[in-house]
Formats: structure tokens, sequence, C-alpha cells
């Protein structure tokens, strides 16, 4: 990342747009997350993108140099991978599901997400790259702005999936430890997006779902 700001800076680059995340909140109890409160982070990754954050803000004030920051709200959609060490949530519980195999949550259940579908992410990239002088060096919270617990996400994803498979409306989860490191509640403000960018995001939780889950239906 730190190479890519100086090769942009020394390239003339006018519109550098990076990847941030909401893991920069950390443990702070707030809901919802707005962009100037964070806490301490509750991961080596959560470090790491706060060190991005301020990488940004170092160059803006060494060098007048213009950056947009996107912290992403746990986002998901087609294509998204569920295998490997960094699988998200949702294509492990629709992969499981398809392949009669045990759904597991982590905890009780009742931690909670703002999850955003892909379409929503692109829309606020692309409205980050044109942004006015003023929208500049700014981090900008990218959601949905609504909060799923797990408990409600399983049912979600398992209505979508009986949609293709009728058998799995007898499908359950099994309950296993809370994991070290994970927040306990997300929720974002995206008043600063929908206010300096023009950020309105399209689809909610269940519309996502809906689209996502037919792609997995269709390629797992």
């Amino acid at each position: 990342y730190l190479n890519m700001l100086v090769a942009a800076r020394d390239a003339g680059v006018k519109s550098f747009v990076y990847a941030a995340s909401s893991s920069t909140y950390g443990d702070s109890p707030e809901l919802p997350k707005v962009e100037d409160k964070i806490g301490n982070p509750l991961s080596p990754y959560a470090v790491t993108k706060y060190v991005d954050e301020l990488y940004a803000d170092v160059f803006a004030r060494c060098y007048g140099f213009t950056t947009v920051g996107l912290r992403y709200f746990n986002v998901f959609g087609q294509r998204q991978d569920p295998y490997g060490a960094y699988a998200a949530v949702i294509p492990q519980w629709f992969a499981s599901l398809l392949k009669k195999e045990t759904v597991f949550v982590n905890g009780d259940g009742e931690t909670s997400r703002d999850f955003c579908y892909i379409d929503n992410v692109v829309q606020a990239n692309l409205l980050a790259s044109f942004a006015t002088d003023e929208a500049r060096n700014k981090v900008y919270n990218v959601a949905f702005g609504q909060r799923t617990t797990l408990n409600e996400l399983f049912d979600l994803i398992r209505e979508e999936v009986v949609r293709h498979m009728p058998e799995a409306a007898t499908a359950t989860a099994t309950h296993r430890d809370f994991r070290a490191g994970d927040v306990r509640h997300s929720l974002a403000d995206i008043t600063r997006a929908r206010t300096l960018l023009g950020y309105e995001p399209q689809f909610d939780v269940r519309t996502g779902l809906r689209l996502a889950g037919d792609w997995y239906a269709a390629n797992l």
C-alpha cells in the first residue's frame, strides 16, 4: 500500500481511492459507527487497515496528495470464495447448506453485522473516484446501514437455499465458541458518504442474498 501511495504521488495521480475497513472501529461500543470515533484494534488485520489511513493522512499533510478511504462493512456477493482461511461467513454458509454440511455459528448467534452487497460497494468506488475536492482526504463508511444478527442471517440464507433445494428447510446451525478478536456488533452511519459522495445503496441484505444465492446454487 505504501509503495502504491509513493508511486501514485510521483506519477502525479489525481485520485487515489483505497480500501479501508470497518475493523478500524475495534473495541468502540458506539452504534452506529461514525467515521471520526474509533477504538483500539482487536486484530492484526485491523492494525494494518488503520495504518493505511494514517499513511493517507500523512501524505495529504506532507505532499498535498489527495486520497479517499472507503471503510467496507462485510461485503458479500457472487463469486466470493467459500473456502480457505479468509472465507467470509455468507459464502461459507451457502456452500455448507448446498452441500448438506454443518453450518457453524461462532458464539450465541446474536453478534450482528452491517452486510453490504457488492453492487453498493461498486457504486461507492465509482463515486469516490470522481469525488469533489471538498470530499477528498476523508474516510467513508461503505455499508447499507442495517444490522443483521448471525441467527437472522442463517435464516435468510436457508430461505434462499430452500428455493433451490427444498430439503434444506430442516437444516439447523451448530454453535461453537466465540472467536477471539471478533467485534460484537457493527452498524454503519453512512451520512457522510451520502452527503459528500452522493452514495445511495440500493441493495439490502435480503435482496443481495437472493442474487448471491442464485449464483451459488448454479455454481457450487
